[in-house]
């Protein structure tokens, strides 16, 4: 027995049997080409009646009426002499006296090859063989042989149509593609044409030809190389320029203090500790007086007796004391503010808040991906615009389609290999789902858009991660 036979196919085998049992020694298989009758029949001669004496005959256009029935009877009988100025049933009757052959199943291919003569033999001896004689013959010609039980052989059912196709291609697309589909039913059931299905050439290809861009790519690459050489060099300047700049401030500062030996020399120094920081500062700002005007003032102002000269001038340098503090006061915080911090400080201070801004202003990011399936309730529908086994092709789809922020595309393995499908929407319902169809382009139409459940979808995705 063959290895593999189609249900439908196997049945029509056991009918042809029973027919030979009821009685009827002449049956003609009828069928257009490619409907499998060839194999049907070698089926049948290697399945049945294993007790016969078998011929199988393929007739051609070429062969003639003499070497159809030398081939014939060579093959019923062992080493048979034949006269070929006599008929085939005038030759078979001579033979089987001389050697008997016992029960015959002959198996004729290509039937319409079959002149008017041999069919009138043919009929002769199914009708009037001297032992059991089971004769089928496989014809495209309707009504040849009058006294002929005719049996029409049926095209494949759909689900008969994807099981072949199985047997003999190993990684077939999902049901669902247009393409596929569409050739399935174009093919209407014809093996033949259903093993014509060459994978390659059937699959849909909107890429644009690929052209040379090195040149281009080489270019880019020095460009962004100089860029960041560019960048690099003027950080390296600019580290340097604060270096000096933020050094430059703290010596200006620093040169504005007193030295130490002014503030220990001083003669104030253990009754008033707020003036140890600044006590030459209000001097040095003070003009000079000559010692005539020193002499002319100091006359004008000095009293009768002694004692009131020594409190005017306890209190004059008290006075003096009092405005030291008073000009020494806005000197503190300018100090204070010619404290710089370093270079490396600041940068890391704005590091720091820029990264610290920019994690309280950041936006939720919506979910994209298979991630945006799996939130999809399971009962909702999506319809399915395209599925290509690259990226590149999916996302030049939805480019020259303008519909960037419209669609979804996940990802799943199929055969083996990974597949990008993109759909359209969520819908509660199929009716919803139909009505989105519509708001779609003429050019995504034509592709022939189809409604998918989100279920499923979970289900690719989960196989995927497996």
């Amino acid at each position: 027995m063959q290895s593999q036979i189609l249900p439908s196919r196997a049945a029509l085998v056991d009918r042809i049997a029973l027919q030979f049992e009821y009685g009827q020694n002449l049956i003609c298989l009828l069928g257009p080409s490619g409907l499998g009758k060839s194999y049907l029949l070698e089926t049948f001669i290697t399945d049945k009646y294993l007790d016969f004496n078998k011929a199988f005959v393929q007739l051609s256009g070429k062969m003639t009426d003499q070497q159809f029935m030398t081939e014939l009877l060579e093959q019923s009988f062992s080493n048979p002499l034949i006269d070929h100025s006599l008929s085939l049933s005038e030759n078979f009757y001579q033979l089987y006296k001389q050697q008997p052959c016992g029960d015959c199943l002959w198996v004729i291919d290509g039937g319409r090859h079959l002149s008017e003569e041999l069919i009138h033999q043919l009929e002769i001896l199914a009708k009037q063989s001297p032992s059991t004689l089971y004769i089928l013959i496989a014809s495209q010609s309707v009504g040849q042989f009058s006294q002929a039980v005719e049996i029409h052989l049926e095209a494949l059912n759909l689900s008969e149509s994807k099981q072949l196709m199985r047997w003999f291609f190993d990684n077939l697309p999902v049901e669902e593609d247009p393409v596929f589909r569409t050739f399935l039913q174009e093919a209407h059931g014809n093996p033949a044409l259903l093993l014509a299905w060459e994978p390659e050439q059937q699959t849909a290809d909107i890429r644009t030809p690929e052209k040379s861009y090195k040149l281009l790519y080489l270019i880019l690459l020095l460009i962004t190389t100089m860029l960041l050489i560019i960048g690099f060099l003027y950080k390296a300047d600019m580290t340097e320029w604060w270096k000096a700049h933020y050094q430059q401030d703290t010596t200006s500062s620093v040169a504005t203090a007193l030295p130490a030996e002014a503030v220990i020399n001083s003669p104030e120094a253990s009754k008033e500790p707020v003036l140890e920081q600044a006590e030459d500062e209000p001097q040095a700002q003070q003009p000079v007086a000559t010692n005539d005007d020193n002499n002319t003032i100091q006359a004008a102002a000095m009293p009768v007796d002694g004692s009131d000269s020594k409190n005017h001038n306890n209190e004059s340098h008290n006075n003096n004391v009092a405005a030291i503090v008073d000009s020494l006061l806005p000197v503190e915080p300018v100090t204070q503010e010619n404290e710089q911090p370093t270079t490396d400080a600041v940068i890391a201070a704005i590091i720091s808040d820029a990264e610290q801004a920019e994690s309280a202003i950041e936006p939720e990011q919506p979910l994209v991906g298979n991630a945006w399936y799996l939130s999809q309730p399971d009962d909702n529908f999506v319809i399915q615009l395209l599925a290509v086994t690259k990226q590149e092709i999916s996302d030049k789809f939805i480019n020259e389609n303008g519909l960037q922020g419209q669609v979804n595309t996940y990802q799943s393995l199929r055969s083996g290999k990974p597949w990008w499908i993109v759909t359209y929407g969520s819908y509660a319902t199929l009716n919803d789902a139909k009505k989105g169809v519509t708001t779609l382009s003429e050019n995504v139409r034509k592709n022939q858009p189809f409604y998918k459940k989100i279920s499923k979808i979970k289900q690719e995705i989960a196989s995927l991660n497996q």
